[in-house]
């Protein structure tokens, strides 16, 4: 396993459009909802990047012969599992908290709702600015998640294991605390936060072609591909996730967002919930492809990064690197044999010691 060195970041070229969208949480900056097409802009990224920077880690771009192999192409995997918190949550809640103390006085607290790495993060923000944070989480959140949130300074309340539960609970708190809300993937500047992932890739490695990158509420995925298709207009950008939560493709085939018909269960926790109304036209028109994987697949594509490339991952991040070993991935929309140099997002580390032991043991 072999860290990409560095090279020097050039010809940002224009600035990509963004439309005016009807934001479903508060806080909104005026940047996000009046720069055009899209919830945010190839500016708010590049601002981002420099918000966030004494916040967080530029984690390494690492590739292993072994995947490299299997894929049959050449893989750089953002290690976004090093990264504070264990995960790029860190990356766009710290630029939502900053954006909020910049913009007026600080909060009284930070509310959201999370089941685990997104509440990790804001708690962790939250505490760097030295603002209270209220973390609305499910009562069955991975008692690691919880506990990271409690170790910095969050304060955990549980709700019942829905969606709906999470929305209702995050209300309540912010009326009764009189709270500021960041939601996980639909505040603008959570996902310009997300963006900087792919700021950071392409100074890596100019020469990637294509990033894969799991997707649950979207935000990840849309604040990378306003970054990665406005530096380099040629990249693919390809959405990865289980097919037990495979809402953005059958939202991708429908051309509309289109929830899953059935209760979620699925080894990856951190892509349960479904695309949001921000990411969602983000990913409509300039996500290219997306491609679903088994739990099986999730599992043996998590073993394999444990046990080759020696890093420690999460099952959500084991979704990107079982996308490009499947032979979904040579059929997706835009793969040709010049799509040699892929990048992956390993989103985060932050896994349940009893989900580990499971994938090890196979019991």
């Amino acid at each position: 396993m072999n860290a990409v060195s560095t090279n020097k970041f050039k010809n940002f070229g224009k600035f990509l459009s963004a439309r005016t969208l009807q934001m479903s949480t508060v806080n909104i900056s005026p940047t996000a909802t009046e720069a055009g097409n899209y919830c945010i802009s190839f500016d708010d990224v590049k601002k981002a990047h420099f918000v966030i920077k004494p916040y967080v880690h530029q984690t390494p771009l690492m590739t292993c012969s072994f995947i490299d192999k299997l894929c049959g192409r050449n893989v750089f995997m953002k290690t976004e599992n090093l990264q504070k918190t264990g995960s790029f949550k860190i990356r766009g809640a710290t630029n939502a908290v900053a954006s909020l103390v910049k913009r007026k006085n600080k909060p009284d607290c930070i509310v959201t709702h999370s089941s685990g790495n997104h509440g990790q993060a804001v708690a962790k923000a939250a505490n760097n600015f030295h603002i209270p944070a209220y973390i609305v989480m499910p009562s069955n959140a991975p008692e690691c998640k919880k506990n990271a949130v409690k170790s910095y300074g969050g304060f955990v309340v549980e709700c019942a294991p829905t969606e709906k539960a999470r929305e209702q609970g995050a209300e309540k708190v912010c009326r009764e605390k009189g709270g500021s809300f960041i939601h996980a993937s639909q505040t603008a500047e959570v996902i310009s936060g997300q963006g900087t992932i792919a700021f950071e890739m392409l100074k890596q490695n100019p020469d990637l072609d294509a990033i894969v990158v799991p997707v649950g509420g979207g935000g990840m995925i849309s604040g990378i591909t306003i970054a990665a298709k406005h530096i380099k207009p040629s990249i693919k950008i390809y959405a990865a996730e289980p097919e037990k939560a495979n809402d953005c493709y059958l939202s991708k085939c429908n051309g509309y967002i289109t929830p899953v018909d059935h209760p979620v269960v699925t080894i990856a926790d951190g892509v349960k919930v479904t695309i949001g109304e921000n990411a969602w036209p983000i990913i409509r028109d300039l996500v290219d492809d997306v491609i679903t994987v088994s739990e099986e697949q999730i599992i043996e594509a998590t073993r394999l990064v444990w046990e080759r490339a020696k890093l420690v991952i999460e099952p959500t991040s084991g979704v990107g690197i079982a996308a490009i070993i499947n032979e979904k991935f040579s059929k997706a929309k835009g793969m040709h044999g010049d799509v040699k140099n892929i990048g992956v997002v390993l989103c985060g580390g932050n896994a349940d010691v009893g989900t580990v032991a499971k994938i090890l043991t196979g019991v």
